[in-house]
Protein backbone atom coordinates (compact mmCIF):
# COMPACT_ATOMS: atom_id res chain seq x y z
CA UNK A 1 0.00 0.00 0.00
CA UNK A 2 1.23 3.49 -0.84
CA UNK A 3 0.21 6.22 1.57
CA UNK A 4 1.21 9.70 2.63
CA UNK A 5 4.36 9.93 4.74
CA UNK A 6 3.67 10.52 8.43
CA UNK A 7 6.05 11.67 11.13
CA UNK A 8 6.05 8.16 12.63
CA UNK A 9 7.70 6.94 9.38
CA UNK A 10 10.72 9.21 9.80
CA UNK A 11 13.17 6.71 11.31
CA UNK A 12 12.27 3.97 8.82
CA UNK A 13 12.54 6.36 5.88
CA UNK A 14 15.91 7.69 7.03
CA UNK A 15 17.20 4.15 7.51
CA UNK A 16 16.08 3.16 4.01
CA UNK A 17 17.51 6.35 2.54
CA UNK A 18 20.92 5.87 4.12
CA UNK A 19 21.27 2.16 3.40
CA UNK A 20 20.06 2.47 -0.20
CA UNK A 21 22.17 5.58 -0.77
CA UNK A 22 25.33 3.90 0.50
CA UNK A 23 24.65 0.91 -1.77
CA UNK A 24 23.92 2.99 -4.88
CA UNK A 25 26.64 5.60 -4.38
CA UNK A 26 29.72 3.62 -3.42
CA UNK A 27 31.74 6.07 -5.54
CA UNK A 28 31.14 8.77 -2.89
CA UNK A 29 32.64 8.49 0.58
CA UNK A 30 30.13 7.08 3.08
CA UNK A 31 30.91 9.85 5.56
CA UNK A 32 29.35 12.40 3.19
CA UNK A 33 26.01 10.56 3.22
CA UNK A 34 26.14 9.98 6.97
CA UNK A 35 26.64 13.73 7.41
CA UNK A 36 23.41 14.37 5.45
CA UNK A 37 21.00 12.44 7.70
CA UNK A 38 20.06 15.52 9.76
CA UNK A 39 19.48 17.54 6.57
CA UNK A 40 17.22 14.78 5.28
CA UNK A 41 15.30 14.77 8.57
CA UNK A 42 14.96 18.52 9.10
CA UNK A 43 15.18 20.08 5.63
CA UNK A 44 14.51 17.81 2.68
CA UNK A 45 11.72 15.60 3.97
CA UNK A 46 9.89 18.47 5.65
CA UNK A 47 10.03 20.56 2.46
CA UNK A 48 8.73 17.73 0.26
CA UNK A 49 5.51 15.89 -0.36
CA UNK A 50 6.45 12.29 0.50
CA UNK A 51 4.81 8.89 0.24
CA UNK A 52 5.77 5.50 1.62
CA UNK A 53 5.10 2.00 0.38
CA UNK A 54 4.44 -0.46 3.15
CA UNK A 55 3.60 -4.09 3.61
CA UNK A 56 2.53 -5.71 6.88
CA UNK A 57 2.94 -2.30 8.59
CA UNK A 58 6.62 -2.15 7.52
CA UNK A 59 7.87 0.72 5.36
CA UNK A 60 9.77 -0.74 2.38
CA UNK A 61 10.45 2.41 0.37
CA UNK A 62 9.46 5.99 -0.26
CA UNK A 63 9.52 8.86 -2.70
CA UNK A 64 9.48 12.63 -2.30
CA UNK A 65 8.25 15.35 -4.63
CA UNK A 66 9.29 18.97 -4.54
CA UNK A 67 7.21 20.84 -7.12
CA UNK A 68 7.80 18.91 -10.39
CA UNK A 69 11.01 17.31 -9.12
CA UNK A 70 11.25 13.71 -8.01
CA UNK A 71 13.59 14.60 -5.18
CA UNK A 72 13.94 11.05 -3.85
CA UNK A 73 12.92 7.51 -4.69
CA UNK A 74 14.44 4.81 -2.50
CA UNK A 75 13.63 1.18 -1.75
CA UNK A 76 15.18 -0.82 1.08
CA UNK A 77 18.16 -2.71 -0.40
CA UNK A 78 16.74 -6.11 0.59
CA UNK A 79 13.48 -5.28 -1.25
CA UNK A 80 14.96 -3.97 -4.50
CA UNK A 81 14.12 -5.76 -7.73
CA UNK A 82 10.56 -6.56 -6.64
CA UNK A 83 8.78 -3.78 -8.55
CA UNK A 84 8.39 -1.43 -5.59
CA UNK A 85 10.29 1.39 -7.29
CA UNK A 86 8.05 1.09 -10.35
CA UNK A 87 4.97 1.21 -8.14
CA UNK A 88 6.24 4.31 -6.33
CA UNK A 89 7.07 6.01 -9.63
CA UNK A 90 3.64 5.15 -11.07
CA UNK A 91 2.05 6.75 -7.99
CA UNK A 92 4.17 9.89 -8.42
CA UNK A 93 3.02 10.11 -12.03
CA UNK A 94 -0.59 10.29 -10.87
CA UNK A 95 0.33 13.51 -9.06
CA UNK A 96 2.57 15.19 -11.65
CA UNK A 97 2.37 15.18 -15.44
CA UNK A 98 6.03 16.21 -15.70
CA UNK A 99 8.75 14.80 -13.47
CA UNK A 100 12.34 16.01 -13.33
CA UNK A 101 15.13 14.38 -11.37
CA UNK A 102 18.86 14.34 -10.89
CA UNK A 103 20.84 11.10 -10.82
CA UNK A 104 24.57 10.56 -10.62
CA UNK A 105 26.05 9.38 -13.89
CA UNK A 106 28.05 6.71 -12.02
CA UNK A 107 24.85 5.31 -10.50
CA UNK A 108 24.36 3.09 -13.53
CA UNK A 109 21.58 0.95 -12.03
CA UNK A 110 19.40 3.98 -11.29
CA UNK A 111 20.18 5.56 -14.65
CA UNK A 112 19.05 2.36 -16.36
CA UNK A 113 15.91 2.19 -14.19
CA UNK A 114 14.85 5.73 -15.04
CA UNK A 115 15.58 5.28 -18.75
CA UNK A 116 13.49 2.09 -18.75
CA UNK A 117 10.68 4.12 -17.15
CA UNK A 118 10.71 6.68 -19.97
CA UNK A 119 13.03 9.36 -18.57
CA UNK A 120 15.44 11.08 -20.93
CA UNK A 121 18.61 13.01 -20.16
CA UNK A 122 18.08 16.70 -20.75
CA UNK A 123 21.41 17.93 -19.36
CA UNK A 124 24.60 16.76 -17.72
CA UNK A 125 26.26 18.81 -15.00
CA UNK A 126 28.53 18.58 -11.98
CA UNK A 127 26.91 18.30 -8.57
CA UNK A 128 28.35 21.10 -6.42
CA UNK A 129 28.27 19.12 -3.15
CA UNK A 130 30.07 16.01 -4.35
CA UNK A 131 31.89 17.05 -7.51
CA UNK A 132 30.29 14.09 -9.28
CA UNK A 133 28.75 14.28 -12.75
CA UNK A 134 24.98 13.96 -12.77
CA UNK A 135 22.23 13.72 -15.31
CA UNK A 136 19.14 15.87 -15.13
CA UNK A 137 16.34 13.75 -16.52
CA UNK A 138 12.73 14.41 -17.43
CA UNK A 139 9.64 12.35 -18.07
CA UNK A 140 6.42 13.72 -19.50
CA UNK A 141 3.18 11.79 -19.11
CA UNK A 142 1.70 10.62 -22.41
Amino acid sequence: MIRTFEQRDMDAVLDIWLRATLKAHDFIDASFWQSQVDNMRHLYLTASQSYVIEQDARVLGFYSLHEDRLAALFVAPECQGQGLGKRLLAHARTLRSVLNLGVYKNNTASCAFYRAQGFVVIREQTDEQTGQREYLMRSVAP
